[in-house]
């Protein structure tokens, strides 16, 4: 995985970087960080996906259709980099052979003594269940144990999303416990349990876990 060189900025260690690529069923996985021209991909395939996206993301305000256009996606677009440039997130687009394949984000960083983040994802329906969100999760928790500088990693997700419980389990997050009723997903407040990882639980790194396991490869 390669960082690219930060300039006089301030940023983060760690970011921008674009990281993989690695062989899973759905294709080759990589990752980047989110452009400005991704505005069509990004839009087209949330709008296309809603009824598949929407069941495990917090509950939006105002109107899918109007937060996923294409304009929208300016504001996001400049709001990721302003948290990566400042530190406070490590935002990047996943790609599956070089296209628009959803997003994966390492955030709220804090520093000090903690240097923990959560981290966030998500794939298009069409990748789903390839390996890709896998991969990704991989190609990130070792980017921020490794050039990032970061410790601790946790994640929640909804008792009933088990595809995103096994992507977790294979990077080898472990569940420490559950939040009730701790987000607003799909109109109600939803119970999710806590996933956890630290650096001593996966001294090899996550991606040669999967390597290892024959879960994905190295080009």
């Amino acid at each position: 995985m390669d960082v690219l060189p930060s300039d006089a900025g301030g940023r983060h260690p760690g970011w921008p970087a674009e990281l993989g690529p690695l062989v899973v069923v759905a294709g080759e996985v990589a990752l980047r960080p989110p452009r400005l021209r991704d505005g069509s991909a990004w839009s087209s395939t949330r709008l296309r996906d809603r009824g598949y996206l929407q069941r495990w993301e917090p509950t939006p305000v105002g109107d899918w259709q109007e937060r996923n256009s294409v304009l929208a996606w300016p504001g996001q677009w400049n709001a990721l980099r302003s948290l990566g440039r400042s530190g406070q997130a490590l935002p990047f687009v996943i790609t599956v052979d070089g296209r628009f394949a959803g997003q994966i984000t390492v955030g709220n960083i804090v520093r000090g003594a903690l240097r923990s983040a959560w981290i966030g994802y998500w794939v298009t329906e069409h990748v789903a269940g390839g390996g890709t969100a896998t991969a990704a999760v991989a190609l990130a928790v070792d980017h921020a144990f490794g050039p990032a500088g970061l410790h601790r990693l946790e994640a929640t997700v909804r008792p009933e999303n088990i595809a995103s419980i096994r992507v977790l389990e294979k990077a080898g997050f472990r569940r420490e416990g559950l939040f009730e009723r701790y987000l607003d997903v799909a109109g109600a407040w939803r119970d999710h349990y806590v996933y956890g990882l630290t650096t001593e639980d996966v001294p090899e790194g996550a991606v040669s876990v999967l390597v290892r396991a024959g879960r994905t490869s190295r080009p």
